[in-house]
């Protein structure tokens, strides 16, 4: 991904926010046969502060991707949505599209059994925790035959990242009034209306300004 000084997104903290927010990944590698590419859910690595993250991949991708031998690119797409001239008044102006977008990329560790079982089982934590009577993992009708059958379909994997390039391409080259106009019309009511791209750009809008003071 191409950076832009003016769209560079370089705090930890808030490139956790986009991946925690938006866990379903797209993981690119360059094999004997060109470029594979696979999407997955991945989390943060619970036990570290940086941009390390977990997750797994059915068998057979971990040799389609040679995990643990080559590097991989790992993809998280935050909010992101269309953006129209006429929102920014009686200027010229053309189409462009709003987006946040973390890349991480690096050779990833394999994961002990034990390992992957326990990022498995956090994995439907993750999700299932929402729902109003939780399936978890080792809860019956599952037993442990199982979900350790299960379990050996996949190979677990911890990649941190020796390159991060993180973007928000958030209207942020425009006056304050046009950020403000944009996102008003992205939380209206129209064809383009996108609430949470409006509230991503609310977040660095305020950012920028408390650090300007």
């Amino acid at each position: 991904m191409r950076q832009n000084p003016s769209f560079t997104l370089a705090d930890v903290a808030e490139i956790r926010r986009v991946i925690g927010d938006n866990p379903w990944a797209t993981i690119v590698s360059h094999g004997p046969d060109g470029l594979v590419s696979s999407h997955y859910v991945v989390l943060l690595d619970d036990d570290r502060d940086d941009l390390t993250i977990v997750g797994h991949v059915g068998r057979p991708d971990d040799l389609i991707h040679g995990m643990g031998e080559r590097e991989l690119l790992v993809i998280f797409q935050g909010p992101h949505g269309y953006i129209s001239p006429g929102w920014y008044g009686d200027v010229q102006a053309v189409p462009t599209w709003n987006y946040t977008a973390v890349h991480l990329a690096g050779v990833p560790e394999i994961l002990s059994d034990e390992e992957n079982l326990a990022v498995l089982d956090r994995l439907v934590d993750r999700f299932e925790g929402r729902m109003p009577d939780p399936r978890r993992m080792w809860e019956r009708p599952n037993d442990p035959a199982f979900v350790t059958r299960l379990a050996a379909g996949t190979v677990g994997f911890r990649l941190t990242p020796t390159r991060v390039v993180a973007k928000r391409k958030l209207s942020q080259n425009k006056p304050a009034e046009t950020v403000a106009a944009v996102i008003a019309e992205l939380e209206g009511t129209g064809p383009y209306a996108q609430p949470d791209l409006a509230a991503e750009m609310r977040r660095a809008q305020e950012a920028r300004e408390g650090g300007s003071r």
